[in-house]
């Protein structure tokens, strides 16, 4: 990325970033969880917090503009070694995970012009085919990306313009057909069998889930031309998204009845889509998909590979991460990156896992970074004395919380068997006193608990 991006391009970069491949699948996940009810009050939950998270990266842009990077400096320079290494380790497998999502569901979208009841081919993008094709994509664009593709931001927002039309499309559409009375038959969703407030919580992971890359411009903030567009493009890029998803999940409840919707296929648009205009409407949103899913795609492999570079610059990851090549493209961290998103598609076969399954892994494993933004603010705004500053702080720290909460026990005890392993990758890192501050008798417990404690939560996970 040797050229500085501007607004324009760091606003595509964080809408293409979050407007990839989740919005196509957002009304069977919504629907397969929760009541009109209950999506009215979890996207307010979610607008809100977002929208206020959103803003703590922005007053950090403009607050602290020496520390480059966000996620993994804004923890590290708050809370330490450990816990900055923590966030970047988080962040970086939620990026991975990210990536192989999209890879499975573009072949996902691609069974519906190749697979028939006897005949399946790329099914739910899991089968061997689907991986074969999935690895191709992925090594293509490792190639284009080391040669210096991510600075060309003419083609994010190229794909970020192209994925716009077919949903636009489609809220359209939705909104000519949408029938009130289907909508708010079973309103509270009796039918679920689980009262508004748990299906609420159920749906913080998947509005989760569709936002992360809220913080795209802020990870490649050291490479804008303007430090103070980053925040200005991500709270552009949170509002418009907003937006897109409140408009497509709450038309979709009115085309066709919550039970029914629950049952579909993702990408579920492309079925509500045919309902719509017929048969081509499956062919409008797989291309939509792919359009969507390369510009996201694009956006994910660049904050991807950006991590683990900063992180090995400060002695939290290896330093052997931190190099670049001729066209200043993270190289060695590309590599990492996109040989574990490889090792990821082998295992989707293996295990038959879908994107579903993806979705909450990610979600999950990004928690612990989003909240770290806003205790951070929180710090920051303590020494300060601002309380408007204080006010978005604590609102965003309490964001993440709730997050943390609503995730529920069992997510929670796979973030613990996930973050566990890279206790490992840190000590090795900071061998031979590489690291860039010592370690605190704290810290050293800490990761002692962690790993001791990864070995009963993966029992229990078993289990």
């Amino acid at each position: 990325m040797d050229k500085k991006l501007g607004l324009t391009a760091l606003t595509a970069l964080v809408l293409s970033s979050m407007l990839g491949a989740g919005v196509f699948s957002l009304p069977q996940n919504m629907a397969a969880v929760a009541s009109p009810a209950a999506l009215l009050i979890g996207w307010a939950i979610t607008g809100v917090g977002i929208i206020l998270l959103s803003c703590a990266l922005l007053l950090l842009t403009r607050l602290k503009p020496e520390l480059d990077g966000g996620i993994f400096t804004y923890a590290r320079e708050g809370f330490g070694e450990l816990v900055g290494f923590c966030s970047a380790w988080g962040y970086w497998l939620c990026a991975v995970i990210a990536n192989v999502s999209y890879l499975v569901i573009v072949f996902s979208a691609l069974s519906f012009f190749t697979d028939s009841p006897g005949h399946v081919v790329f099914g739910d993008g899991n089968t061997w085919q689907s991986i074969l094709g999935a690895s191709v994509l992925l090594w293509l664009v490792h190639w284009l990306v080391q040669r210096g593709v991510q600075t060309a931001a003419s083609i994010n927002l190229v794909a970020t313009l192209g994925k716009l039309v077919p949903l636009g499309l489609f809220i359209v559409l939705a909104a000519v057909a949408f029938n009130y009375d289907r909508f708010t038959f079973d309103f509270t969703g009796l039918d679920l069998g689980t009262p508004v407030w748990q299906q609420v919580k159920d749906t913080m992971l998947i509005t989760l889930w569709v936002f992360i890359g809220v913080e795209g411009a802020v990870v490649v903030s050291a490479r804008a031309q303007n430090k103070r567009d980053v925040g200005k493009a991500t709270l552009l890029a949170v509002v418009a998204a907003l937006i897109v998803y409140l408009l497509v999940t709450l038309l979709s409840l009115g085309i066709v009845p919550r039970a029914e919707l629950a049952e579909m296929r993702n990408p579920s648009m492309a079925g509500l889509m045919t309902r719509l205009i017929g048969s081509w409407g499956d062919l409008i949103i797989a291309l939509g998909l792919v359009v969507s899913v390369c510009g996201a795609y694009l956006s994910w492999t660049i904050m991807a590979a950006e991590v683990p570079m900063l992180a090995a610059e400060k002695g939290a990851f290896p330093r052997s991460l931190a190099r670049q090549n001729a066209r200043g493209a993270p190289a060695a961290s590309l590599w990492l990156t996109n040989l574990s998103v490889q090792l990821c598609l082998i295992l989707i076969w293996l295990t038959g896992s879908d994107y579903n399954t993806l979705l909450t892994i990610a979600s999950e494993m990004v928690l612990v970074p989003y909240f770290l933004v806003g205790a951070y603010l929180f710090k920051v705004a303590r020494s300060l004395k601002k309380p408007g500053v204080m006010a978005v702080a604590a609102g965003a720290s309490a964001y993440g919380l709730w997050l943390l909460y609503a995730s529920g026990p069992l997510h929670l005890l796979l973030s613990v068997v996930l973050y566990a392993p890279g206790v490992m990758l840190f000590l090795f890192a900071r061998r031979d006193g590489r690291g860039e501050g010592k370690l605190s008798g704290l810290e050293r417990v800490a990761m002692g608990v962690l790993v001791l404690g990864s070995a009963p939560a993966l029992w229990m996970l078993v289990r």
